[in-house]
């Protein structure tokens, strides 16, 4: 009986020194990831790389021409692969250099035009006051869509 109850006490004796240690681990550990934590959610859809501000040597600008012609490229690749199955489907193939223009050609909605119009105009404004003539508003908002379409 004796050793029963001497069981009993070095048992709940176990227990809080295991609670004990655990309780200490887990502080331990929480102090040892502060920088996980402070790291935790932030650009969650970017990779590390991504975010640092620094670009690989190997990698162009976004806008850069390299990246642009690289981009053309591989727009031009899959416009030749969907010419490839419609060839084995039997169906008439597609001009690839008119469609990768057309891909590629800024989307010029009304508000946009708007917006290229009121630039247009305020510039014939400027124009003016500055004693020069003033520019054909429709033929200049042709050219700053020829522009866009250039970028």
């Amino acid at each position: 009986m004796r050793n029963n109850l001497v069981v009993q006490s070095a048992f709940g004796t176990v227990v809080w020194v295991v609670c004990g240690v655990g309780i200490v681990g887990a502080i331990a550990s929480l102090l040892l990831s502060a920088k996980t934590w402070e790291q935790y959610g932030k650009h969650h859809l970017l990779m590390d790389r991504e975010t640092s501000g620094s670009v690989p040597a190997d990698s162009s600008a976004a806008g850069s021409s390299a990246a642009v012609a690289e981009r053309d490229e591989e727009v031009r690749q899959m416009l030749e692969a969907r010419n490839a199955r419609r060839r084995r489907r039997g169906e008439p193939e597609i001009d690839v250099e008119r469609e990768l223009n057309r891909l590629i050609a800024p989307a010029i909605d009304p508000e946009l035009r708007s917006e290229i119009r009121d630039l247009v105009v305020a510039r014939n404004h400027r124009r003016a006051r500055q004693g020069k003539p003033p520019l054909d508003v429709d033929a200049e908002i042709e050219r700053e869509i020829a522009d866009l379409s250039e970028l």
